[in-house]
């Protein structure tokens, strides 16, 4: 089984690490017995399912959540179930691979219009005629 990202990108089941710990969340006495949440753990670097540039714009999306190893770690535990959290897992790495996988517009540079030009200058006067004005009386 594979976890679809986009149309084009697909991660198998086999490059992901599912890892069952408690969790500090709600369920009552089931939390100081249960393994209920994931620790969900994708290897961004090695991945052979991710383009390079893909895999470049995830490293840098995914923040404080990429290990130094170039892994990916995602923890859910706001279910009391385990399917729920690893279902919350998955789809929170698939929104991520999905919005790595939208490359940046480029920037087109624009100068400034005539008419902004001849704004900025009257404030200018008009800001300085203003300061002038703040000066000594004059004899």
């Amino acid at each position: 089984m594979t976890l679809v990202c986009t149309p084009e990108i697909a991660i198998p089941d086999a490059e992901l690490i599912e890892t069952f710990v408690r969790s500090s969340g709600p369920g009552g006495q089931n939390v100081n017995k249960l393994s209920t949440a994931v620790q969900l753990r994708f290897d961004v670097r090695r991945s052979r399912a991710l383009p390079d540039a893909v895999a470049v714009r995830l490293m840098r999306l995914a923040g404080r959540r990429l290990t130094d190893d170039g892994v990916l770690v995602l923890v859910a535990q706001q279910f009391r179930t385990q399917e729920r959290n690893r279902a919350d897992a998955r789809e929170r790495l698939a929104a991520l691979v999905a919005e790595a996988a939208v490359p940046p517009t480029p920037r087109r540079p624009t100068r400034p219009t005539l008419a902004s030009k001849k704004r900025r200058l009257e404030a200018k006067t008009k800001r300085g005629a203003t300061k002038r004005l703040r000066g000594a009386p004059m004899d």
